[in-house]
C-alpha cells in the first residue's frame, strides 16, 4: 500500500481522518474509547501486552492487541512495538478484517503528533528535536513535515548506532538532519518529540534549561506507570494536553499532575483551535498514550487502501457450521 499510495499521500490521509475523528470527539458527536487494559511482562525484559478496544454502534468495533518489548530490536530482531488489529461487524459479532498494527501504529501515531503540533506549536516552527530515534521517530518527523517548514532537525538517542541509521531512514524526506547531545535540542528545538524506551523511574530524557519560550512537546514514551521522560518543571509552566486524559494520569506525562494542572484533551482542541491559539507562544505538551479511537480510524484507512488497490486476502478464520444451533460437524 506504501508503495502504490505513497508515504505522503498515506500519511496526509491519515492525518485528515484522524482530524475529523478527533473533530468528532470534541464536539460530542462520537463516543470516545475505553481505556486500554494489559498486564506486564518480564520473560524478556520489562514489556507489557496491552489491549485496545474501540466500539462504533451499529456499524463495527475494533480491537488492538500490542506488545511492548524494548528488547526485541537487541534480542530478537523485532520493533519495540507489535501487535495485530482486528475488526469486528456490531451487527454479527463475526470477524471482518485482521491486520498488522506495526506500521498502523507507528502513522497514527506520527499523524496526531503532527494534529498536536499543529494547534499548540507556534506556526513558523522550522527547528524539530527527535530524542529516540527508533521506528516510532520516523512517522513522527515525516508527519511533521507535512505540517511545517522544517529547515532543521536534530536528533539524540543513547544508542549512537540507531541515532545514526535514523539519517538513512529519515533520508527519504530531504531534510538536513543531524545529530546533537540533549541539551542542544532543548536549547534550539521549536518542537521536540520523545520517543524512548526510558525505564521507570529514570531521569528526564531532557534538561529543562536554556528552553525557547514557546516549546512545544511531544511526549509518546511514557507508557507505563511511573514511567515519564519530561522534567516536572516544564510540565508545570506548560499547557498540558492529553490524548485520552484517562490513561495519561494513569502511564502519561499527566500521572504527576493534580487534576487542575492538566489541560484540554486533543480532541477540544481540534474542535474548537482558538482555546489554543494564546498557547502557541508559550510552552506546550502532547502527553501521547495512544487510545483505540485512534487504531479505529487507522484501520477504516488501511481497510479504505486496501479496497481501492484490490489488496488483501480472504480466509476462513471462524468456524460457521450448517446448523447454527450445532456445533459439531455432521460426519463428526
Amino acid at each position: 500500500m506504501l508503495r502504490k499510495v505513497g508515504r505522503d499521500a498515506f500519511m496526509d490521509e491519515m492525518m485528515e481522518r484522524l482530524s475529523d475523528g478527533f473533530r468528532a470527539l470534541g464536539e460530542g458527536r462520537l463516543a470516545t474509547s475505553p481505556a486500554r487494559s494489559g498486564f506486564v511482562r518480564e520473560s524478556n525484559g520489562t514489556g507489557v501486552l496491552e489491549w485496545m478496544p474501540h466500539h462504533a454502534p451499529g456499524d463495527s468495533a475494533t480491537l488492538k492487541v500490542v506488545g511492548y518489548t524494548p528488547s526485541n530490536a537487541a534480542t530478537s530482531a523485532l520493533p519495540t512495538i507489535i501487535g495485530t488489529v482486528s475488526r469486528y461487524d456490531d451487527a454479527t459479532g463475526r470477524l471482518t478484517a485482521l491486520a498488522d498494527a506495526v506500521v498502523l501504529t507507528a502513522l497514527r501515531t506520527g499523524a496526531a503528533s503532527a494534529l498536536a503540533s499543529s494547534v499548540l506549536a507556534r506556526r513558523d516552527s522550522r527547528v524539530v528535536g527527535l530524542i529516540g530515534t527508533g521506528a516510532q521517530a520516523v512517522s513522527q518527523l515525516h508527519a511533521l513535515s507535512r505540517v511545517f517548514d522544517i529547515e532543521r532537525v536534530l536528533v539524540h538517542d543513547i544508542d549512537r548506532d540507531n541515532a545514526d541509521s535514523f539519517l538513512i531512514r529519515s533520508k527519504f524526506l530531504g531534510l538536513d538532519v543531524r545529530t546533537a547531545p540533549p541539551e542542544t535540542i532543548a536549547a534550539q528545538a521549536d518542537i521536540i518529540c520523545t520517543a524512548t524506551t526510558t525505564e521507570v523511574g529514570a531521569e528526564p530524557v531532557f534538561p529543562d534549561r536554556d528552553m525557547l519560550g514557546h516549546v512545544h512537546v511531544n511526549a509518546i514514551g511514557a507508557d507505563l506507570p511511573g514511567k515519564t521522560e519530561l522534567p516536572v518543571e516544564l510540565l508545570r509552566r506548560a499547557l498540558v494536553c492529553p490524548d485520552h486524559r484517562e490513561q495519561a494520569v494513569k502511564e502519561g506525562e499527566c500521572q504527576r499532575l493534580a487534576p487542575e494542572e492538566i489541560g484540554p484533551e486533543l480532541a477540544t482542541l481540534i474542535a474548537e483551535p482558538e482555546r489554543a491559539e494564546a498557547a502557541r507562544d508559550t510552552p506546550t505538551v502532547f502527553d501521547s498514550t495512544g487510545f483505540a479511537l485512534e487504531d479505529h480510524i487507522a484501520l477504516d484507512v488501511l481497510l479504505g487502501f486496501a479496497a481501492q488497490l484490490g489488496l488483501g486476502t480472504a480466509i476462513e478464520v471462524e468456524y460457521h457450521p450448517s446448523d447454527a444451533l450445532n456445533p459439531y460437524p455432521d460426519e463428526a
